[in-house]
């Protein structure tokens, strides 16, 4: 996974954990694609000290995902649901029976729900 995106997400499950200044030093970098030197200019503070805090709340970030794996438990149950769904296609294909296709169709929708 790209680091981008990665760091996105890692923010995004675990956010409320680090300070507001580095959520959202983190949020700015990373989703608004600003620059260290407009971060620096909208918080009044030295490029120095943007890179910094983006660095600790990187650091603090992948120690959280190291520590509870929120991320990689949901990826993976991600990857499970898309192999469920598979098979549920599956079995829709090969079966003619209206009723079932129908009761399927539902359970695919719950599903896609989670």
């Amino acid at each position: 996974m790209e680091k981008n995106v990665e760091i996105s997400i890692l923010n995004e499950i675990y956010g409320k954990l680090l300070t507001k200044k580095q959520s959202e030093i983190i949020d700015n970098y990373y989703n608004q694609d600003l620059s260290l030197t407009e971060i620096a200019q909208n918080n009044k503070i030295t490029r120095q000290a943007v890179r910094d805090i983006l660095k600790k709340g990187e650091n603090k970030l992948y120690e959280y995902e190291k520590n509870l794996n929120i991320m990689k438990k949901s990826r993976k149950q991600e990857k499970k649901l898309e192999a469920i769904l598979e098979q549920i296609d599956k079995i829709q294909k090969q079966e003619g029976d209206a009723k079932t296709s129908k009761q399927l169709q539902n359970i695919k929708k719950e599903l896609k729900k989670l």
